[in-house]
């Protein structure tokens, strides 16, 4: 071990036997001089940082790497400098499941740009129940979540783009707003490529002072939120001040998943209503999100409706409980029929062969309606939108053949749960 690192590792390992509310826990601060590391220099559990999934950064060939860090669930400010003393750099950053926190960040030989980031970090445990009451000590995660890097004990960090370059990285504890979504897997941080989602775009449309919490999941609805601990996660750490957003549709509408299948008149509005108390007790502030429409074109170049009375179910609710609604529904429909029949495929999954599923320019875009739509309910949110974002029309879209997000490493080709 360098002697140089030895304190960072002792600060690291230190914190994996505190609880996130500690004030020691808060007390600590996490700098890593990547100069001084090597491609040995791997990631173990009992070393507590380090590079991370069989990556390391390499100059002569520019690939992606992950760096992790062991630390409490909670919210961290990461604080990252790009650059080097004697080479341009072009970097791109996410974090955990392919979280977007920065693009195309260029650097001029000896430049070096500093950024902050929020990222979110949590572990499936919950407060365990009392003795005799009903509940669980943990989300009941499905089988392709067990590995995932947005469930485990450790913030990672994507080093991404055609030359990454990072000098240094800072992670400590941050007290900030969280907006925290709940929903499917058009919702969800896709863990691989090609697929994505808005909800793992949206922290790039944030100034460093809120974070993202994405709890939302591929196939699941409102009732399996329940019943699987993920609402109870979420109710264990939202606080006054937090955000929840709401979008479920696209599986709660199947009749042939009879456990979970709700009617769009009745159950599913009672649902809803149920997870907008939940929130507004806990001082927290609902907001409802129309599921976006399938690309479902008719002969006239409209799309057509296959979401039923979910999205009018949606709106209602919101004007009877004076929520803010985003939606997204609408929205998408103006994003598809934009683009036209020919052109709609580019922004969804598969290379266009999934309808329903969206690659990173359908998911970035949506993102882009998503934060046009908190500006447009006059949220307090929106005062913490970023600096860069100047608005967006869903009906003028970026053009597709514009668009360019340096892809993870992890891919994957299996259905997605749900599908």
């Amino acid at each position: 071990m360098k002697p140089s690192l030895f304190p960072f590792c002792v600060a690291v390992c230190a914190t994996l036997a505190l609880s996130p509310a500690s004030p020691a826990a808060d007390s600590l601060r996490r700098q890593f001089d990547l100069a001084q590391f090597t491609a040995a220099d791997v990631f173990t559990p009992e070393r507590g940082y380090g590079f991370d999934l069989g990556t390391a950064p390499d100059p002569s060939a520019n690939p992606p790497f992950y760096f992790s860090v062991a630390v409490p669930e909670g919210n961290y400010r990461v604080t990252v400098t790009f650059g080097d003393p004697q080479a341009p750099s072009s970097n791109t950053l996410k974090a955990e499941s392919r979280q977007l926190l920065l693009e195309h960040l260029a650097t001029r030989p000896g430049e070096l740009v500093t950024r902050s980031f929020i990222v979110n970090l949590r572990t499936p445990r919950l407060p365990p129940p009392e003795k005799n009451a009903p509940g669980g000590s943990a989300v009941l995660l499905n089988e392709r979540e067990r590995d995932l890097l947005r469930w485990d004990d450790k913030l990672t960090l994507e080093c991404n783009g055609p030359a990454p370059r990072v000098r240094t990285i800072v992670i400590e504890p941050a007290t900030v707003p969280t907006v925290f979504l709940a929903g499917d897997s058009t919702v969800t941080d896709q863990p691989h490529e090609p697929a994505a989602s808005w909800g793992q775009m949206l922290p790039r449309f944030f100034k460093p002072s809120v974070a993202v919490a994405n709890h939302a999941e591929s196939g699941e609805t409102l009732k399996s939120f329940l019943s699987g601990l993920r609402l109870a996660k979420i109710l264990s750490q939202i606080q006054p001040g937090d955000y929840l957003f709401l979008q479920f549709g696209h599986n709660d509408q199947k009749q042939q998943w009879p456990q979970t299948y709700v009617v769009a008149a009745t159950t599913y509005r009672a649902y809803l209503r149920a997870f907008i108390a939940e929130a507004r007790l806990r001082g927290a502030t609902p907001v409802l999100v129309t599921s976006m429409q399938r690309r479902n074109f008719d002969a006239a170049g409209r799309i057509k409706n296959t979401l039923g009375d979910y999205p009018a179910a949606v709106r209602a609710v919101a004007q009877e409980e004076n929520v803010a609604l985003v939606d997204l529904e609408r929205m998408s429909i103006a994003f598809y029929e934009a683009l036209g029949p020919t052109q709609a495929p580019l922004a969804f999954s598969n290379g266009g062969k999934d309808p329903t599923h969206h690659n990173n320019y359908g998911a970035y875009e949506l993102a882009k309606c998503v934060a046009q739509a908190i500006r447009d309910a006059h949220l307090p949110l929106a005062e913490q939108l970023a600096d860069d974002f100047s608005g967006f029309d869903p009906s003028h879209p970026d053009a597709p053949e514009s668009f360019a997000l340096p892809a993870s490493p992890a891919r994957s080709t299996a259905p997605l749960r749900g599908n």
